[in-house]
C-alpha cells in the first residue's frame, strides 16, 4: 500500500505558492541532508521524499498534472503519449475501447460496461465496481478526457480486444471525518463483489492516496482517494490546525484558564489580562499529525470576547464607575 502526498511531505498547503514551496523545501533539505546526518536511514529516505515532492511541486506544469491526477500523473501522460491520435477517438466507430482501439482489452466480455469509480461514506461498502455499472468515474473520466478530448468523459464501453495492455488504475473515494484523519481509520471498499478492508493512516488530507496493488478490477490496482470532509470547529491548514473560542468578558479583562478542545483531548489555556478579540494563541503539537513523518503540527486558538446582552442598573453603574477609573485611550485614533 503506497500513500504518497506531496504537499504533505513538505509540509505545506495546496494552495502554497511557489515561493513557499521553495522555502519548505529547502529548510527541509538541509535537515536531512545525508552530509549533516550520515548514517541515519530515517533521514536518508526524508531527503529522498523531499526532492521527488520538490521535482514535481517546483515545476508548474507537473504540479498542474499532479494535483489531477495525484502520484500516477507520469502513467497518465506515457499513455497520452503512446496514443498518436491526438486526442481523436479509435477504434470501430470512433470508440476506443472497440475492436482496435487502443483500450480495448479495458472493455469486459460481451460489451459490458466498466465502472471505474468505487464511493466508500461512513465506513460501509461502496456501491458499483461489478461489470455493467454505471458510467466512468470522476477521476478516471480525466484520465479518458486526456487521450480522447472531451468524449472520453463518455461511459467507458466496448468489446474484448487486444492483449498486453497496460492497466491503468481504477479510483475508489474515501470519505472520512477529521477525527479519524487524525487518528486513523479503516473503509470498507466493495470492488467487482470483493470487499476489502482499506487503512486509512493517520495525518492524510484531501486528496492523498492509498493504492492498493492488484486489488482493482482485473487485477489492476485500485487508488484510494481521501476526502476529508469538513469540521464544525477545526479548520486544516496542511498539518496545523486553526479554531476559535469563546471567552467571558471576566476571561478577557482579567485573565484566567480556559478550557480548550483540541483533537488529542482537552487542555487549558491561559489567558493574559486584557486579552482581546482576535488574538490568537499557538498550541503546539496540537495539530495533525505528520503522514509519513515524525512528529504534529501546531493549533492556532483564536479569541473571540462575548459581552453580555442584558445588564442591570446597579450592574451598569457599577460598571461605569469602573470605567471612569480606567485610562484607555480612543481606540480610533
Amino acid at each position: 500500500m503506497d500513500v504518497r502526498d506531496y504537499y504533505q511531505t513538505l509540509g505545506v498547503p495546496r494552495t502554497a505558492t511557489a515561493a513557499e514551496i521553495k522555502k519548505a523545501f529547502r529548510k527541509l533539505a538541509r535537515e536531512n541532508h545525508p552530509d549533516k546526518k550520515p548514517g541515519n536511514k530515517v533521514a536518508e529516505q526524508r531527503f529522498k521524499d523531499v526532492n521527488e515532492a520538490n521535482e514535481v511541486l517546483s515545476d508548474p506544469d507537473k504540479r498542474q498534472k499532479y494535483d489531477r491526477f495525484g502520484t500516477d500523473w507520469e502513467a497518465y501522460e506515457r499513455a497520452a503519449k503512446a496514443n498518436p491520435s491526438g486526442g481523436r477517438s479509435s477504434g470501430a466507430q470512433g470508440d476506443p475501447f472497440g475492436p482496435g482501439g487502443p483500450f480495448a482489452s479495458y472493455a469486459g466480455a460481451g460489451g459490458q460496461n466498466v465502472h471505474y469509480e468505487f464511493r466508500t461514506t461512513g465506513g460501509g461498502a461502496a456501491g458499483g465496481g461489478a461489470p455493467g455499472a454505471g458510467a466512468a468515474g470522476a477521476g478516471f473520466s480525466d484520465f479518458f478526457e486526456v487521450l480522447f478530448g472531451n468524449g472520453g468523459r463518455a461511459r467507458a464501453a466496448g468489446t474484448a480486444g487486444g492483449t498486453n495492455a497496460v492497466l491503468a488504475p481504477a479510483e475508489a473515494i474515501a470519505d472520512v471525518t477529521l477525527e479519524e484523519a487524525f487518528h486513523g481509520a479503516s473503509r470498507i471498499v466493495e470492488v467487482a463483489g470483493r470487499r476489502l478492508e482499506v487503512a486509512i493512516p493517520r495525518g492524510v488530507d484531501t486528496s492523498s492516496r492509498v493504492r492498493l496493488s492488484g486489488k482493482g478490477p482485473d487485477g489492476r490496482d485500485l487508488i484510494v482517494v481521501i476526502k476529508v470532509v469538513p469540521h464544525g470547529d477545526f479548520t486544516r491548514r496542511g498539518a496545523d490546525l486553526e479554531r476559535e473560542i469563546p471567552v467571558s468578558l471576566r476571561e478577557a479583562l482579567l485573565g484566567g484558564e480556559v478550557s480548550v478542545r483540541t483533537l488529542k483531548g482537552r487542555v487549558l489555556l491561559t489567558l493574559p489580562p486584557g486579552t482581546q478579540t482576535g488574538r490568537t494563541f499557538r498550541l503546539t503539537g496540537q495539530g495533525m499529525p505528520r503522514l509519513k513523518r515524525e512528529g504534529s503540527g501546531d493549533l492556532y486558538v483564536r479569541v473571540r470576547v462575548v459581552l453580555p446582552s442584558r445588564i442591570s442598573d446597579e450592574a451598569r453603574a457599577a460598571a461605569t464607575t469602573f470605567l471612569d477609573l480606567v485610562e484607555q485611550p480612543d481606540p480610533r485614533i
